[in-house]
């Protein structure tokens, strides 16, 4: 593997042997052989292409808020959208670029009285991301409010995704399965007064806060929510809140997160996870899943 790619692409911000650790919420990953940071459609494409007539492994990131890098890193490409951030408005839809801040795209919808994606209003994610995951909150999903999709497939193809063949469900989306990258997102939203939308985005985010530890770093929530159960609750009843292994605990505010209180690494995290995991099976005979996505390669 040569560098041939940075030279191939001078307008494109691209960095060798990047420790991904700068930009996850966790602070925490291994090096990238190769970071991009595409700023539109033709960018990313290009870089595609070129990965794939030399068989580099693409991988594509967001905000990187629900997310775990491995300490080994990640080999080939990686792209970083959060260049590509632009949020327009067109009567009652939205349209945002994948690299856009979700909760930036509540804002410019609340600007404009549009009424819908409240729910979303303290998610750190990109919209890249939360159409990836279906991410939600208070009740709201993405797949609410998804009208539409465009992605390019694992050939650099440009595809437009229909909301009726986007195969959401709790956590999920056919781009998980299908390895499509979100370009940008469409959402069909309702109108609305614009304090009445204000008042419940300050609602969600007063209850977030209170509830949630957003002054550490964090990888957002980490499991999935078990059928009957709520994990924060079964890891708390496991007494597991405060457990630690390195610099990794499980928050002493929620016990659904695992905090970086002291130079956690991606091992460290993932130690907690499995140890949580194995004591809440023994502890309650439940299997909790991640929601977090853990990426990358193992420390050699």
């Amino acid at each position: 593997m040569t560098s041939n790619i940075v030279a191939a692409f001078p307008k494109v911000k691209l960095l060798e042997n990047e420790a991904l650790s700068k930009y996850t919420h966790t602070k925490t990953g291994g090096r990238a052989d190769y970071l991009a940071f595409p700023k539109n459609l033709d960018e990313i494409q290009s870089l595609m292409v070129y990965a794939n007539e030399r068989e580099l492994p693409i991988t594509t990131i967001g905000n990187a808020s629900n997310l775990i890098v491995k300490d080994g890193g990640i080999r080939g490409l990686v792209m970083i959208l959060t260049e590509m951030k632009d949020i327009e408005v067109d009567g009652d839809l939205v349209v945002a670029d994948a690299g856009a801040s979700l909760i930036q795209t509540t804002k410019v919808a609340q600007s404009v009285g549009l009424s819908g994606l409240e729910f979303a209003a303290g998610i750190p994610g990109s919209v890249g991301g939360a159409i990836f995951m279906n991410a939600g909150a208070y009740g709201g999903e993405i797949s609410m409010v998804a009208d539409s999709i465009l992605v390019l497939t694992p050939q650099a193809e440009i595809k437009t995704i229909q909301r009726s063949d986007m195969d959401f469900s709790y956590r999920h989306s056919r781009v998980q399965d299908e390895h499509d990258v979100v370009v940008s997102a469409t959402f069909k939203l309702q109108s609305g007064d614009r304090h009445e939308i204000q008042a419940k985005m300050d609602d969600f985010n007063a209850r977030r806060a209170a509830k949630q530890p957003l002054e550490l770093p964090s990888c957002g929530s980490v499991f999935k929510r078990p059928t009957g159960y709520y994990a924060g609750k079964l890891i708390h009843d496991a007494g597991l809140q405060g457990y630690q292994y390195g610099g990794a605990q499980v928050s002493t505010k929620h016990a659904g997160f695992i905090v970086n209180v002291d130079h956690a690494t991606a091992s460290d995290y993932l130690a907690v996870i499995a140890h949580v995991q194995a004591t809440v099976l023994k502890e309650a005979g439940v299997q909790l899943e991640t929601e977090v996505r853990i990426i990358g390669e193992d420390p050699k």
